[in-house]
């Protein structure tokens, strides 16, 4: 018999065994790949909530003082460390104002040490001794304010005379060290409108969004850049009051990203302590993995809800589903190890790349874990035998 004539035999059988048992064959009696047995759901079920995804930290930079923008360090999107100049307002005014102060610091110090070689002076070689006396109009007017009475006319007080002198050079000191002092202070707070004035990187991120652009003229208060880090993201959701005792901060929770359905672990990092009376909702935030998702995208949270009945369906590995179109099926394998291509009814997905099937199949019946694509079959949808 020729081979041609062989392989019309074999197809004509096979086209004649699919509508009587709905079953495919790998070979003779092959169950092809490996095979998982039907188990019974494990755990609590699970409510799942949607919500965007939020940058963990975000700040919006704003003007300290009135002045034009002259320089932007980039546009949105653009990285930057911690540190980094983000923005600069001009600020030539202010250093003019601040080498003025330098000035008169120096000028001050100058007279502070001339008040204190004076005072030296007053001590170790006094000007009592040597200053004559008489009846000028300023000597005088000295001798009334600074020496004793008895002393205006004849013989003058030496040590009285020492000791005004020695007081009024105590004076010019303290005057010129006040001085000093003012204009410390005075150079402290230009130098903190000096860092007003630009606009540092508080972390490593991005800018979100710019508000000014180089050559406006801002006012105090007046926002200028968003920036963001959006390597950490958060998800905050309103989950019902009931899934509240179910959640701890720092449990760890399904999650998914939207669009591409990804699952990833996310961990509970603030439970709000009190809840809405109105929508009977409680305020929870998530975090996600690094790199996971971007700011503004969908995530989905399964919340464990301790409060519904447990999980009375069986589960399958994900990788074990077929589509025909938007169908599930699985392969059973009967007694006989043949695969059988069964329509199922999916439920939802839980830990381990499992989900549960709402019906289709019961706990105890064998399937192929992960067919390959030598495996073919036409649909059945009959139920598995009870057990």
């Amino acid at each position: 018999m020729g081979k041609k004539t062989r392989s019309a035999i074999g197809a004509s059988l096979l086209a004649l065994s699919l509508p009587l048992i709905g079953r495919a064959q790998v070979g003779p009696a092959a169950p092809p790949g490996d095979t998982f047995v039907v188990q019974q759901a494990q755990g609590a079920p699970t409510v799942s909530v949607v919500a965007v995804s939020l940058t963990k930290k975000e700040v919006t930079l704003a003007a300290q003082l009135p002045g034009r923008v002259n320089y932007l360090a980039g546009i949105e999107g653009d990285r930057f460390k911690e540190g980094d100049l983000l923005l600069a307002i001009d600020d030539a005014e202010l250093l003019d104002q601040r080498r003025a102060l330098l000035a008169q610091m120096a000028s001050a110090d100058a007279q502070l040490r001339n008040a204190g070689v004076q005072f030296n002076r007053e001590v170790w070689s006094p000007q009592a001794s040597q200053a004559p006396g008489g009846m000028g109009i300023p000597n005088l007017f000295d001798q009334m304010f600074t020496r004793p009475m008895e002393s205006i006319v004849g013989d003058r007080s030496k040590g009285a005379e020492r000791g005004a002198d020695l007081f009024a050079s105590g004076i010019r000191i303290q005057e010129a060290q006040n001085a000093i002092l003012r204009l410390q202070a005075e150079l402290q707070a230009l130098d903190s409108k000096l860092r007003d004035a630009r606009s540092i990187a508080p972390f490593a991120g991005v800018i979100v969004k710019k508000f000014v652009e180089v050559g406006d003229t801002v006012q105090p208060g007046q926002p200028l850049l968003s920036y963001a880090d959006v390597e950490y993201l958060q998800v905050e959701v309103d989950i019902p009051a009931r899934l509240r005792p179910g959640l701890r901060e720092g449990m760890m929770v399904k999650g998914e990203i939207e669009p591409s359905n990804h699952q990833v672990p996310v961990r509970v990092a603030q439970i709000f302590p009190m809840a809405d009376p109105q929508r009977h909702t409680v305020k929870v935030k998530f975090d996600l993995p690094q790199g996971v998702s971007e700011p503004g995208m969908y995530a989905k949270v399964m919340v464990p809800d301790f409060n519904a009945p447990a999980r009375a369906n069986p589960v399958i590995p994900g990788s074990a589903i077929r589509y025909n179109g938007s169908l599930p099926g699985v392969y059973v394998l009967n007694e006989r190890g043949e695969a059988q291509l069964r329509l199922i009814r999916v439920g939802e997905e839980v830990a381990g790349g499992f989900v549960t099937v709402l019906s289709g199949l019961i706990s105890g019946e064998r399937i192929l874990s992960n067919p390959g694509p030598r495996v073919t079959a036409g649909w059945s949808q009959e139920p598995g035998p009870s057990r």
